[in-house]
């Protein structure tokens, strides 16, 4: 649903726009997050053509990539003293992306029409985050959204080279899975049932390995289909539950101790949360706001729910680092850190170090794992493709025996 919405900024300036969310309470929700105080609120009925098809995630037509170019450029565009609409109206122009360039006018209208940039942005939600906006929206009030957008591009550039690196040290191994899967099918379902034929035409006797495998590819055969069935349920199953809250919660703990991948998971989302909150502290937001953010842009159920009962305890006037060290999912060097982060007033800085160093070590440990798993999974192939061979050419031997002593 679309809303058009009036209201006072903190400047006690009158603001109107349009704002996309799913109803009015999350409309109102996402102003009082920009800092806005609403005066009054009106649903437009559905989207229009143009914003139901922006309403799309990073992975569609707008890339992550294009978000962080266009804040970095900004930026530097604010920097040299040119005005936001003129800016916008440069990007429009240069805009290869027909999506992100229809975004463009649909912002630029906005802006011309007395909107702020954090509210035209708001719109989007699936390309401009409430975070991203929260914080574009304290860089205007602060006069210092140029520095705001360097900050939030450096954050998200951090962030999607974090994911890309789990899932390029996740290709290989995939790769070799689907080959392997592949080799045993087309030897099982193709392979085997000519030999199977040549063997019964012949009458000979065939060696016991061989007749288990031939044993097993009948069963794949005959019964194949129905346990692809049983398989494509149980997974939909599993998929369907992890979609319900406690689903979600229960599979997010399941993945945390997981013995190789679940440390790596918690440091990248703990890395996330240090560079979120040293990032929204920078920018000047306050500390309960910027828990909140972290709670929502969090990738695991465990960790958003820990950062939870911390914001009740911080509120409840325990600080940050103290209910921390009640929680086992916040590791030793963060608690400390965020600790001296406090003592001394430097809490963005120390959160960045702690960041950078969580980084690294789950690069560190993600490049181990790959390591391992390659040649594990290399030998597993080799092991159940050497199996077949030996089982073929073992039955191919006996036959040429019998034919021999026949003969």
């Amino acid at each position: 649903m679309e809303y058009q919405y009036v209201a006072y900024n903190t400047e006690k300036k009158i603001i109107k726009g349009r704002l996309a969310a799913p109803d009015e309470e999350k409309a109102v929700g996402q102003l009082s997050t920009m800092g806005y105080q609403v005066l009054n609120i009106k649903s437009l009925g559905s989207l229009g053509k143009l914003t139901k098809s922006l309403d799309i995630s990073f992975t569609a037509q707008i890339k992550p990539k294009e978000v962080i170019m266009f804040s970095r450029q900004l930026a530097i565009l604010l920097e040299s003293g040119i005005d936001i609409v003129t800016a916008m109206d440069l990007f429009r122009a240069q805009a290869s992306n027909k999506y992100f360039r229809k975004m463009l006018e649909e912002i630029i209208a906005d802006l011309r029409g007395g909107s702020s940039f954090s509210g035209a942005l708001a719109k989007f939600p699936k390309v401009f985050s409430t975070m991203y906006c929260r914080t574009i929206a304290a860089g205007e009030q602060s006069g210092n959204l140029d520095a705001v957008l360097k900050r939030m591009a450096e954050y998200m550039e951090r962030t999607a080279s974090a994911t890309k690196k789990i899932k390029s040290a996740m290709t290989y191994p995939i790769v070799v899975l689907v080959v392997a899967v592949v080799v045993v099918a087309v030897l099982v379902f193709f392979v085997m049932p000519t030999f199977t034929g040549l063997y019964g035409s012949l009458g000979a006797k065939i060696p016991a390995i061989t007749q288990l495998l031939m044993s097993m590819a009948k069963g794949a055969a005959k019964y194949g289909i129905y346990v692809l069935v049983v398989l494509a349920g149980i997974i939909f199953g599993i998929v369907a539950y992890t979609r319900t809250p406690a689903g979600k919660i229960a599979w997010d703990r399941f993945v945390l101790r997981l013995p190789i991948i679940g440390p790596i998971i918690q440091l990248n989302e703990l890395s996330r949360a240090c560079r979120t909150i040293a990032m929204l502290i920078k920018v000047g937001l306050p500390l309960p706001d910027i828990i909140t953010m972290c709670i929502q842009s969090a990738g695991n159920k465990i960790i958003s729910q820990a950062l939870s009962e911390v914001k009740q305890d911080m509120l409840g006037g325990e600080g940050l680092a103290q209910p921390m060290a009640k929680r086992e999912i916040f590791l030793p060097l963060m608690v400390q850190m965020v600790s001296v982060g406090e003592k001394t007033g430097n809490l963005g800085n120390t959160l960045t170090t702690v960041a950078e160093s969580y980084e690294a070590d789950a690069d560190d440990k993600t490049t181990t794992a790959t390591g391992l798993l390659q040649p594990a999974l290399t030998i597993a192939m080799a092991v159940v493709v050497g199996f077949i061979v030996v089982a073929m050419i073992s039955a191919m031997y006996g036959i040429y025996g019998q034919l021999g002593n026949n003969g």
